[in-house]
């Protein structure tokens, strides 16, 4: 049943994308509405608490966050306030620890070449050409030049080759691809399937300079969703959006799993398009774009399993640890991400990532979280334990040690509607770029897609994503002042 007048946007997901776009939209004076299946908004941004620690999901750490560099100027136009501590001044962000070598990621660009020059010098000549395309990115992102023109502004071709082709190209050594190859596991995908210009893109973002959060998600999470409110922005919570109303080529409204309708003249996707194809009658999408939508493949899922260890063993860490595994090709072929962080009340709380297949979890797709049974959940316990053991090898001993949560593509899954479990969307692979570009061409009126779905996975992709949507929502000449006042950031 109708009950409220019509907004000028109704959003459909509250992760950092839906929130983003629903807090723009409002500071131009739009009326907009959140929706979100979940009883909580927040997306991938929320932890969860189990035996009393704040456990993280989606935000273990972020780049290009300090003063005058892009996520904070899209911060600060949102008015979201982020604690945050930096990470990389006194040591590295991250140690990739490999077989035989480890190498440490440093903050800044000049620092990485150097260290890169240091322990691969017979790459030197590589490492320049690299470096450089990797400066040029860095003021391509400082600049925010994605929201000043409709195409990519890049003109070298080799930044839209698979990472794996370019490095042979430039006759990286085996150790030298391995390194480079780890920002492709951040996007949750291989060195065949990343374009350079999505691994660049990362890489420098983290060069610039690297966060983690003081406090937990679910603290970022309420910051957003305070800010959307504050704004007069409606939210609504625990009740899914299960159709986007059409009539003559365009949108007019989205109905609710208990059947109340709202009315909007734009509709915005903030979850994954396969999901947006399922609300939307037959018809509305031209079955050749539907087809396309259907086919398109995902990004890898993950395992993940916590763990509590005594803070005096093993106290938290300021950077990341990468164990990982690369074949004579110098392809990672296996990977382990470790965050040791404080859990509070003398207790450190160990994050351990590692990819997982959907097909691995098919035996229960046709379960839901918290009803999938004794056998999932020993699966899972099996698979946490001998990460923990695994851990043990690179952190020490870990007497006491206690796991306390587990999560797999399937959590994922029921969590943000993401069909096979991607906590990084759709793949944005060589081969399926035009695919992820064609999303945007839905040839349906008021209909709009934002979020890391839509450009980029990452925070800085996602409100990328969401400040997009709305250049393309608004037109250019409407945009333009939201593009001057971050120009403005930049230079003051």
């Amino acid at each position: 049943m109708e009950t409220e007048k019509p907004f000028d946007a109704l959003i459909i997901g509250s992760g950092v994308g839906g929130l983003s776009i629903g807090i723009i939209l409002a500071r131009l004076s739009r009326r907009v509405a959140i929706i979100e299946k979940n009883p909580l908004p927040g997306g991938l941004m929320r932890g969860y608490l189990r035996s009393g620690v704040d456990c993280p999901v989606g935000v273990h750490y972020f780049g290009a966050f300090a003063e005058g560099q892009p996520l904070r100027r899209m911060f600060d136009y949102l008015g979201v306030n982020a604690a945050a501590e930096r990470m990389g001044r006194v040591g590295p962000i991250d140690r990739y620890w490999f077989d035989d070598f480890t190498f440490d990621l440093p903050e800044g660009i000049d620092a990485f070449a150097e260290a890169l020059t240091t322990a691969f010098p017979e790459d030197r000549r590589s490492i320049a050409v690299i470096v450089g395309n990797l400066r040029v990115i860095a003021d391509l992102q400082n600049s925010l030049s994605f929201l000043s023109s409709t195409a990519m502004p890049f003109t070298d071709m080799d930044l839209f080759l698979p990472l794996a082709v370019y490095l042979d190209k430039l006759n990286c050594s085996v150790r030298l691809r391995s390194v480079l190859a780890v920002a492709t596991r951040w996007m949750g995908l291989s060195e065949q399937d990343c374009p350079v210009i999505y691994h660049h893109l990362a890489l420098t973002s983290y060069l610039l300079s690297a966060w983690r959060l003081r406090g937990g998600g679910s603290d970022l999470a309420e910051a957003f969703v305070s800010r959307f409110t504050e704004l007069g922005g409606s939210l609504v919570c625990n009740d899914p959006a299960a159709a986007i109303l059409t009539d003559g080529g365009a949108v007019f409204g989205v109905r609710l799993a208990s059947g109340r309708m709202l009315r909007g003249t734009s509709v915005v996707a903030a979850v994954h398009p396969k999901a947006v194809l399922a609300m939307l009658p037959e018809g509305a999408v031209k079955p050749r774009q539907a087809r396309r939508i259907q086919g398109m493949l995902d990004t890898e899922g993950v395992f993940a399993a916590n763990a509590v260890l005594d803070a005096r063993s093993h106290p938290a860490l300021p950077h990341n640890v990468y164990r990982l595994r690369a074949d004579r090709e110098g392809l990672i072929s296996d990977g382990v991400f470790y965050q040791l962080r404080s859990g509070g009340k003398g207790q450190s709380l160990l994050i351990m990532i590692t990819r997982s297949l959907f097909s691995e979890w098919r035996r229960w797709e046709n379960t839901a979280t918290g009803r999938r049974g004794a056998d999932y959940e020993g699966e899972k316990a099996r698979r946490a334990g001998l990460m923990l053991e695994k851990a043990a090898e690179v952190f020490g001993s870990f007497a006491g040690a206690k796991i306390i949560d587990a999560y797999t593509p399937l959590t994922l899954r029921d969590w943000v509607n993401s069909p096979e479990g991607s906590p990084y969307g759709i793949m944005r692979s060589v081969r399926q770029l035009p695919l992820a570009a064609a999303i945007h061409r839905v040839a349906l009126g008021g209909l709009f897609f934002a979020g890391q779905n839509s450009l980029a996975p990452g925070i800085l992709g996602t409100v990328l994503g969401s400040f997009q949507a709305v250049r393309q929502m608004i037109g250019d000449d409407r945009f333009a002042p939201v593009f001057e006042e971050l120009s403005r950031a930049a230079e003051g």
